[in-house]
């Protein structure tokens, strides 16, 4: 039998206990896994373990795989109408909203992210795309086509059955809920593989979709790593859909493992390099503000982080100083302090790599204008880094970093803040800061990025798409365009008595 994994959280901003159990999620029960292997859960606050969670492998996607093929077949998909379906979502979204504080708390504890934040962006946001999507299951529907006077057909959207989702750590229940919403709402059955560094929150919302009502095999969650469960899922010819969000290297994988196996349906939400464009007609102070969000929000670790910081020469010295000073005042500390804005990155892995960043753009020649070493003594800190002085070809300008890095670059005009924008692999994400609303929109019209911020960055809403350009993916998370991903039209053509 699993652990159960029982915490009792004393903090400033949270008391509380939370229970559940470590296991795999499978056809409605909590269990082993097959090889009776476990994973270490890391507090990024100092390095030490939190808990171990069941490791799941290849054999139980195979059982996962069976279970929820069965459910597809028997109690949903076309065998449970839309509004049934909605109805489980909505509950579901009720039982998220009553254990909202504890949601955040997890996160905090085992991703790092400040409980504040957690509970008013992360938890909101989740709850509010399940609730969306509860109201989606119902008007999922087709068209009629008139063809001739002896023919009638419709189209109809149906779902594809059995999908692996595959999620990152930086915002779990928020991926989570990303990715469950349209798939349920469209009547598939989902096996997720949460990222084996922050597996808490997807267990809690395993033991809520229990108490939801949702029948055994619908929702099926694995923790373990990406070369096991992740390949697994990938390569599995009864998966007809793969959902991943994750780094464009590992994108490429996923779709490679489906052109190799069934061709099954895949959408990649990936990597960015996000231009953030300051113009000299903008409120300085509001550029300034959000900037600071753009980059540092969820401590740098977000795809479309707002790293590349292009900024008109008129107002580079002022904005420049406004932006120090506005990142100096970043509290930085334990996440479940009510004044901290920026807690630990999420792993030491997480950590090594943005430092190696940080040594890169020094040695390359770049001015470490602020921060650009580790905060503390334990646990895996990194002080708010703004670099200037950088070149084109620099891999702290080209590469995603993936946390509290931004590099600030003088432009001259429009044309040139465009050309160097656009000068990237990735098109995920932008942002724009003017009081002139024609240039505005101009400017992101010749954007070659699937979201464009105006005054304004890292604004996400249930209702809107959000995707990248290029190599940040395919296709789109969130709004009326995910279900699109989770559906299969049939067209239907119904003779009225024409004869050949």
């Amino acid at each position: 039998m699993p652990q159960t994994f029982t915490y009792v959280f004393d903090t400033p901003v949270y008391k509380g206990t939370s229970s559940f159990s470590t296991g795999i999620f499978i056809n409605g029960k909590f269990q082993d896994g097959s090889e009776g292997g476990y994973i270490d859960v890391i507090n990024p606050t100092n390095g030490k373990v939190i808990t171990k969670v069941s490791e799941g492998t290849a054999k139980d996607v195979d059982v996962a795989v069976e279970a929820a093929q069965k459910a597809f077949d028997t109690v949903w998909g076309l065998n449970c109408p839309g509004f049934e379906r909605g109805k489980l979502l909505y509950k579901l979204s009720e039982l998220m909203t009553a254990h909202a504080d504890e949601f955040a708390a997890l996160e905090a504890l085992d991703n790092g992210k400040t409980f504040g934040w957690a509970r008013k962006a992360d938890i909101e946001a989740a709850i509010g795309s399940i609730r969306y999507y509860a109201g989606w299951a119902d008007k999922i529907q087709g068209n009629t086509i008139e063809t001739t006077k002896d023919k009638i057909a419709y189209t109809t959207h149906e779902p594809l059955g059995v999908v692996g989702q595959i999620i990152p750590w930086n915002f779990p229940l928020m991926m989570i809920s990303w990715k469950l919403g349209p798939a349920l709402a469209a009547g598939n059955t989902v096996i997720l593989k949460p990222s084996e560094f922050t597996p808490l929150t997807a267990l809690l919302m395993a033991q809520l979709t229990v108490e939801a009502g949702f029948p055994p095999g619908v929702v099926n969650i694995i923790n373990g790593y990406g070369t096991t469960v992740g390949h697994a899922l990938s390569h599995h010819m009864h998966v007809e859909k793969v959902a991943f969000t994750g780094s464009t290297l590992i994108g490429r994988k996923v779709l490679e493992a489906a052109s190799k196996t069934n061709l099954k349906d895949v959408s990649l939400e990936l990597g960015g390099k996000s231009p953030n464009i300051i113009f000299d007609d903008c409120d300085i102070e509001q550029a300034v503000n959000w900037t600071v969000h753009g980059i540092f929000w969820n401590h740098g670790q977000a795809c479309c982080a707002g790293s590349r910081i292009f900024v008109h020469e008129k107002i580079y010295d002022d904005f420049l100083h406004r932006f120090t000073e506005k990142t100096k005042s970043l509290k930085i500390g334990d996440p479940f302090a009510a004044d901290s804005y920026q807690g630990p990155q999420v792993s030491q892995q997480q950590y090594d790599r943005i430092m190696s960043y940080i040594d890169s753009g020094k040695e390359a020649g770049a001015t470490v204008h602020l921060g650009g070493s580790r905060w503390g003594n334990e646990g895996y800190f990194i002080e708010p880094t703004i670099f200037t002085e950088t070149k084109p070809d620099m891999r702290i300008v080209q590469e995603e970093i993936f946390g509290p890095v931004g590099v600030v670059i003088k432009f001259h005009d429009d044309d040139d803040v465009i050309r160097q924008a656009n000068d990237t692999v990735y098109g995920l994400a932008s942002a724009i800061f003017t009081k002139n609303i024609d240039r505005a929109l101009k400017t992101s019209q010749r954007l070659r990025a699937g979201t464009t911020w105006i005054n304004c960055a890292n604004q996400l809403h249930a209702q809107i798409p959000f995707g990248g350009f290029k190599q940040s993916g395919i296709g789109r998370e969130l709004g009326e365009y995910a279900l699109q991903h989770y559906t299969a039209v049939k067209a239907v053509h119904i003779n009225l008595g024409h004869e050949i």
